[in-house]
């Protein structure tokens, strides 16, 4: 069975820095133009499609958390994005999907019929909007994968999930104490998989932040930080 890693103060794992993230947009105008989507509530570590499935739909997450995924030949799987509240995914360039969906958590979606989603001005201004969101978010995951340690990796991980901080319109310490509690919802494995390193390694990371004094571990499912801005600082950001 696998191991549930460890928790945080947000219902959806991993965040984007809220920089990367399309303001709210106003939709209340000419709705009834827009193409009608169909709500769906999927439960937790299901697929919503596999990569190969033809892609003649568009989705977007109402509530819950979703990761993307691609297998290799032999098996192995790398997490390429993580998708929160507002995430619109299910996009391909070819007629089918170019990679696979499952929840993390139970979760609402929103399905919309691509060739609907095609003849609306109003729906591709606002997947446009999210589609530069998640460019800068892949950015980021490209420079993690590609430089950064495994401290480094999980230190951004975990920062990732700290609301309001980390990112461009960081907050900055917050008065009588700079610390969080976090909930990862992932497994290890999970996580290992997005930060593209082994399970091992991703327990000697978190045991080395343990030691240093910077996180604790109180309940199997909730890593405390006891200093954003320390943890911060091991991102390799500064």
């Amino acid at each position: 069975m696998a191991q549930r890693s460890f928790t945080v103060a947000v219902e959806s794992p991993c965040r984007l820095p809220t920089s990367h993230r399309p303001a709210a947009v106003q939709t209340s105008h000419r709705r009834d133009e827009e193409p009608q989507g169909q709500r769906q509530r999927v439960g937790q570590h299901a697929h919503i499609f596999r990569e190969g499935d033809r892609a003649d739909r568009l989705y977007q997450l109402v509530d819950g958390a979703v990761m993307l995924y691609k297998l290799l030949p032999d098996g192995r799987r790398q997490v390429v994005e993580l998708l929160s509240a507002g995430d619109v995914f299910g996009l391909s360039a070819l007629p089918v999907y170019d990679c696979s969906s499952e929840t993390l958590v139970a979760s609402n979606v929103i399905a919309y019929e691509r060739a609907a989603v095609e003849q609306s001005p109003e729906l591709l201004r606002r997947l446009s909007a999210h589609v530069h969101a998640q460019l800068c978010a892949l950015h980021e995951h490209a420079v993690l994968l590609g430089r950064k340690s495994a401290l480094e990796r999980v230190a951004t991980f975990v920062m990732h999930c700290v609301p309001g901080r980390g990112g461009f319109d960081c907050a900055g310490p917050r008065c009588g104490g700079d610390s969080a509690v976090v909930r990862l919802g992932m497994t290890r494995q999970e996580i290992a998989d997005y930060l593209g390193l082994t399970l091992e390694t991703v327990s000697r990371a978190f045991s080395e932040l343990r030691r240093r004094g910077i996180i604790a571990i109180d309940k199997q499912e909730e890593v405390r930080v006891h200093d954003v801005c320390r943890i911060c600082q091991l991102t390799g950001a500064h």
